[in-house]
Order: C-alpha cells, then structure tokens, then sequence
C-alpha cells in the first residue's frame, strides 16, 4: 500500500482493491472506522462463510475510507447530512442529501493510488 500524498494536501493513497489493503489503509489512516469494518466484515463474510457480499462489501467500505482519508471531503459530505437532517424544508433537504450521495457515489470511483 502507497502512504504518499494526493496532490500533495498530505491525503494519503487509495490502497489496492482489496478487503486486507483496505483494511490496512483504515487502521492506519482512518482508525475511527476500525471498529465498524471489522464488525461488519465479521457478520457479512467471516461468519457467513460466504464471499458472494464482498463486492457490496468493498464498494460501501471503499467509499466510506475515501471520504474519511481527507478530512475536508468529510466534512463536506457530514455538513450536507447534518444540515438536511434539520432542514423544515422537505425540497431543501433532498438537495442536500442528493448532494451528500453524489459525493459518497465519486468517493466510491477513486482508483487505487490516487
């Protein structure tokens, strides 16, 4: 796996596509999502005995390092949530959220090394 910096803003790689590099990338990256990887991988995968879900596995949790590996990007994507979740505004709040997905949906497209 790649620790060098994206652009040079100091966010590290994409690590290789799969569940152990990710893993990897988290714990050293984004530790505050160690927990939930490990549980879910536990329940979906590990004692499933079952690898049909890694696909859908690795999409959400790909997403979910992209967005937590640079901390603006994070907080973009938790403003749009928080901020719909109070919106009066039922119109106002589906922008937001449309908004938070289409980030979540490119987070899931960066390629490894990037």
């Amino acid at each position: 796996m790649t620790t060098a910096a994206v652009g040079g803003q100091g966010i590290p790689a994409m690590p290789e596509r799969t569940p152990r590099a990710l893993r990897e990338a988290i714990a050293q990256h984004a530790p505050q999502l160690l927990p939930d990887f490990d549980a879910h991988w536990k329940r979906d995968i590990a004692d499933a005995y079952d690898i049909a879900p890694v696909p859908a596995f690795m999409a959400r949790w790909w997403g979910e390092y992209a967005i937590a590996r640079d901390p603006l990007l994070e907080q973009q994507v938790h403003h749009l949530e928080d901020e719909a979740a109070e919106a009066s505004d039922i119109d106002r709040a589906k922008a937001l959220l449309e908004e938070a997905g289409h980030l979540r949906r490119q987070a899931r497209q960066v390629e490894p090394g990037r």
